[in-house]
């Protein structure tokens, strides 16, 4: 269900009062321009006689609220690691520099753990000389870190600083955290714009099409894939079993085994399967071809596992391993069956977080930060950078962190799915 127009309203700060730079070497910019959030006539049609909801598009405006050469920013990276942090990371330095001289850019690092004074972690000075060729590498400059701080503590060192835009690189956590923050300052009356900018490998972010660093991930999986592929046919009853990352919601699983098409069973989250269906409907592709391929998210079967009922710092639920879990029930599945096979099973995830980014996802990347500067100089606050229907747009936090982006059963995607696995209904 689409949301109504008031909740894709973006906070500002106030009204904008200073020339944009970018007027000497730039003929565009967006005025009153809005992104449909329909994207079809069927969606279109209960608006018909009423203005649909809408985003406010995403690029530079003519005025801003800052003067960008008075002021400091800064930005953190919050949770796990994922291809492109350090390509957003450079695209904000390069862009706050080049394109609007701010002169003081502020890494804070370990995430919110570098905001909070009481932790003594100082900033880094950030400048296009530091960050000349961090995208060539994998993971963040700056460090990363879960779980929250306390809002005086982490508002005090801006105002210390004297910083007055703020860029948060994380998943929901983070942009909650954002969110948190944002609203604090504006209870205050302080002029602070905090922007987000969207980092969750597993795809699982609303109103984000594409999540940087998801192509990248797709790209190594499907070389996990194929592997698993080549090991399977190389032994009789051979099965290539495959962990992928996916705590809540399966694209990277379903994408990759999409891309690689050798996959006979791909399991995810959202669509539960009984354990001896599964099982039987193995065995009988073992025995009408010999050899088979599983790809399976982490946060599959959860339902089949015991739970430690622990929680990390970020607060998520510590996930039992279903590659383990996987690869003993198969085992002992086949053996009382009286079948020869053999599995190999392959857990790439910290290989795939830890890798730079692709050519697409690098480019992606320079995007968003470039519109995530252009959000704070405009004095757009409490709002992460979405992308949607083919534009980018500033999305509300509360939007944002509503609810997470799963695969649906009946989407196009997973009927897209069950016809290249061909695998039978395990439910």
């Amino acid at each position: 269900m689409l949301p109504d127009s008031l909740s894709t309203q973006v906070k500002v700060l106030g009204p904008t009062r200073f020339p944009n730079p970018l007027l000497q070497i730039r003929s565009t910019f967006v005025e009153r321009d809005r992104v449909l959030l329909p994207s079809t006539l069927q969606e279109l049609e209960p608006y018909l006689h009423r203005e649909p909801p809408s985003f406010e598009m995403a690029g530079p405006r003519r005025e801003l609220f800052f003067d960008p050469s008075t002021i400091a920013c800064g930005i953190l990276t919050c949770g796990g690691l994922c291809p492109g942090l350090n390509d957003v990371l450079r695209s904000v330095v390069l862009s706050l520099t080049y394109a609007y001289g701010v002169p003081t850019i502020y890494g804070f690092r370990y995430g919110y753990a570098g905001l909070a004074a009481k932790n003594g972690l100082e900033p880094l000075s950030l400048t296009p000389a530091v960050v000349e060729d961090i995208h060539t590498k994998g993971g963040t400059l700056l460090g990363s870190s879960r779980g929250p701080q306390e809002l005086g503590d982490m508002i005090e060192t801006l105002e210390r600083l004297k910083v007055r835009v703020l860029f948060a690189v994380g998943g929901d956590g983070t942009l909650r955290g954002a969110s948190a923050l944002a609203q604090e300052i504006l209870r205050r009356g302080l002029e602070i714009a905090v922007v987000g900018i969207p980092k969750t490998i597993d795809n699982d972010i609303l109103w984000v099409e594409r999540s940087f660093g998801f192509a990248t991930a797709v790209e190594e999986a499907t070389r996990a894939l194929e592997a698993a592929h080549a090991e399977a046919r190389g032994a009789l009853g051979g099965i290539g079993l495959v962990k992928l990352m996916g705590r809540h919601s399966g694209f990277i699983t379903a994408h990759a085994s999409l891309a690689n098409s050798d996959v006979n069973f791909c399991l995810v989250p959202e669509v539960p399967f009984r354990l001896e269906a599964f099982l039987g409907a193995l065995e009988a592709r073992l025995r009408a071809r010999g050899h088979a391929v599983v790809a399976v998210a982490e946060g599959a079967a959860q339902e089949l596992l015991p739970s430690s009922g622990e929680r990390d710092a970020s607060g998520n639920l510590r996930l039992g391993d279903v590659g383990l879990f996987l690869r003993g029930e198969i085992s002992r599945y086949l053996q009382g069956c009286g079948l020869e096979f053999s599995i190999k099973y392959i857990d790439p995830s910290y290989i795939i977080r830890g890798v730079a980014a692709n050519a697409a996802d690098s480019e992606y990347c320079l995007a968003l930060g470039q519109h995530a500067v252009h959000a704070g100089m405009a004095g757009r606050t409490d709002l992460m950078i979405g992308y949607w229907n083919g534009h980018f747009a500033y999305v509300p936090l509360a939007l944002a962190t509503a609810q997470r982006k799963q695969i649906h059963p009946q989407s196009e995607l997973w009927q897209r799915v069950l016809g290249a696995t061909g695998q039978p209904d395990m439910s």
